[in-house]
């Protein structure tokens, strides 16, 4: 049996105390009402089945089968302070009181406004949203208005949200990508505009070259990309290819773009761009700015952003700003403690080291890579992935094996590789942690799925 096709059936039969039928049955119930069971296509087909959960504490998941989970999926990345954090809690039962909704400002609103200004390198103006495909979509607009161009360059395997222009190359296969040095578009979802794309060019990532040649034509309006390759995996970037970027959308008068939905408050208060001290002209922000309440915000330039005041391009929402979600980005902002991310660091530090003995121990060929606050695991590669085309190379179908046992173990981690810390993550965690990886690696391993 091929390796893949072993990994298929192997992850419904790894043996486990745990049971996720309530789960499963409610999934299947709540499809007469909901498409597919599920509210995002990012939550479909997930192995064993998609899961139903009661309740949040710290670093674990309570589901509906009584299950105790430890939790690195972290709501897709934004609960850094973990489930249910006092202190963001008390806030929101305090703001609840008071109102819900004004169509109109609060002064908590300007105050979370003043502490994402603090704490963000490149934020001299800032707006607020509800999500990161829209406040992508909002920079992007920045972008070709004060630029008077059209043309947009992404990086293949960068994810900037699933509207029409923008789902492109975010996974594709590699029999229809293209040669790597110039790829071809691929759309994500059927049913998107073809001629979204004609005002997109797609580029690889970490390929300083090939971007400026692209700038050089000087049509290009903004070049967006995530500054660490954290979607699709956790991808450094090469030593100085963020500084040769700026440099060449400065000197073509390309606007530059940092998508920080997942690094932002994550990799450093001020995300990416401190922690590479490259600063963007323009950064959109979403997950840990909240911890798990709807809220994005792009920040950048003041007189980019003074555009939607007075330069005539339009951004709106009514639920921007709304007071809940306010209190919640001030309680978590305030909550961003340089002993916060110290802790995150060594514990995260720590899982990974303890994951790479334990995938050495038991024969397994793994790369563990990224950082602290969010790393990625990719089975068959044999050093860390430089762009989108080295992680497409990974064994992924054995890896929806391992995250099934771990999963059969009380542990829950992402099927495409990523693993967010929080805070609450202790190093009783860590340990019970790496013990269920190593268990699950050495089951694997003697059964040949790996």
């Amino acid at each position: 049996m091929p390796v893949d096709s072993q990994a298929e059936s192997h992850a419904t039969r790894l043996s486990s105390p745990l049971s996720f039928e309530q789960s499963a049955r409610q999934v299947r119930d709540n499809s007469q009402w909901i498409s597919g069971g599920v509210n995002s296509n990012f939550r479909l087909n997930i192995s064993p089945t998609p899961l139903v959960f009661e309740r949040g504490e710290g670093p674990y998941l309570y589901d509906v089968d009584g299950n105790r989970l430890i939790d690195y999926y972290l709501g897709m990345g934004p609960m850094i302070l973990g489930h249910r954090p006092e202190a963001l809690c008390d806030a929101v039962r305090d703001q609840i009181e008071r109102g819900i909704l004004f169509a109109g400002q609060t002064q908590v609103e300007a105050e979370a406004a003043r502490l994402v200004c603090e704490l963000v390198p490149c934020a001299e103006r800032m707006r607020f949203g509800t999500s990161g495909s829209e406040v992508d979509q909002a920079a992007l607009r920045l972008a070709r208005a004060a630029t008077e161009r059209q043309k947009v360059v992404k990086f293949e395997g960068h994810y900037h949200g699933w509207f029409d222009n923008v789902l492109w190359s975010t996974a594709p296969s590699l029999d229809v990508a293209g040669p790597a040095d110039q790829p071809v578009p691929v759309a994500g979802s059927k049913g998107q505009l073809p001629q979204s794309a004609d005002a997109l060019d797609v580029l690889p990532w970490n390929n300083l070259e090939i971007l400026q040649r692209r700038l050089a034509k000087g049509d290009v309006a903004a070049v967006i990309m995530e500054a660490a390759m954290c979607n699709a995996g956790a991808v450094h970037p090469a030593p100085g290819y963020l500084e040769g970027v700026r440099e060449a959308c400065t000197r073509y008068g390309t606007i530059l773009i940092f998508d920080e939905v997942i690094t932002g408050f994550r990799l450093a208060p001020g995300g990416a761009q401190e922690r590479f001290g490259v600063l963007p002209d323009l950064a959109t922000f979403g997950k840990a700015i909240a911890n798990g309440f709807p809220v994005a915000a792009i920040a950048g330039r003041a007189d980019l952003l003074d555009m939607f005041s007075s330069g005539g391009v339009v951004h709106g929402g009514t639920y921007n700003a709304q007071p809940i979600s306010m209190a919640a980005t001030v309680a978590t902002l305030r909550s961003l403690k340089p002993s916060l991310y110290s802790l995150i660091d060594q514990r995260g530090t720590r899982l990974m080291e303890g994951m790479r003995e334990a995938f050495a121990s038991a024969g397994v060929q793994a790369v563990v890579t990224g950082f602290p606050q969010i790393f990625h695991v990719a089975f068959g590669l044999d050093a860390p992935a430089r762009d989108y085309r080295d992680l497409a190379r990974s064994n992924k179908k054995a890896y929806v094996a391992f995250t099934t046992g771990l999963l059969h173990r009380g542990v829950r981690a992402l099927e495409r590789g990523a693993w967010f810390m929080s805070v609450t993550h202790d190093d009783a965690v860590v340990d019970e942690t790496i013990a269920a990886v190593a268990d699950v690696a050495r089951e694997l391993k003697s059964t040949g799925v790996l």
